[in-house]
């Protein structure tokens, strides 16, 4: 089996409600992506992927969509005014938990053909998430 990981970086902010501690409240973090992406056979170029095809389709997606946003649930009562505002907002059905982002990094790159078996999500330099089918 072979595996590569490209690593991707972005910004974004969140709170979480219903929460007891201080993600309750609104923050952003500098966030680290590493996507393996894994294959039995290499291809015709002798890779499992060419990291700048796993860049262009994930940091692309994330740059359009996650970066530099806030990141809120659907309900969250931030998301009228900030959209009043013209702040960027991205919403999820479900608390924006940085458990929640890996899984959505996972689906969105699986939706757009990569091999992708593993999203990490570094939320802190000392603490990320992954999700793997």
């Amino acid at each position: 089996m072979y595996l590569v990981t490209k690593r991707i970086d972005f910004c974004y902010g969140h709170r979480l409600l219903e929460y007891d501690g201080v993600c309750k409240h609104p923050h952003g973090h500098n966030a680290i992506v590493e996507v393996d992406v894994r294959t039995d056979r290499l291809d015709s170029r002798n890779m499992v992927a060419d990291f700048s095809d796993i860049k262009r389709v994930v940091k692309g997606w994330i740059d359009r969509e996650l970066d530099h946003k806030m990141i809120l649930r659907q309900d969250d009562p931030l998301v009228e005014p900030l959209t009043r505002l013209n702040e960027p907002v991205f919403t999820l059905e479900s608390n924006p938990t940085v458990e929640r982002i890996a899984k959505l990094i996972f689906d969105i790159s699986r939706e757009q053909g990569l091999p992708v078996v593993a999203v990490r999500v570094w939320e802190t330099p000392t603490s990320f998430a992954e999700y793997r089918e």
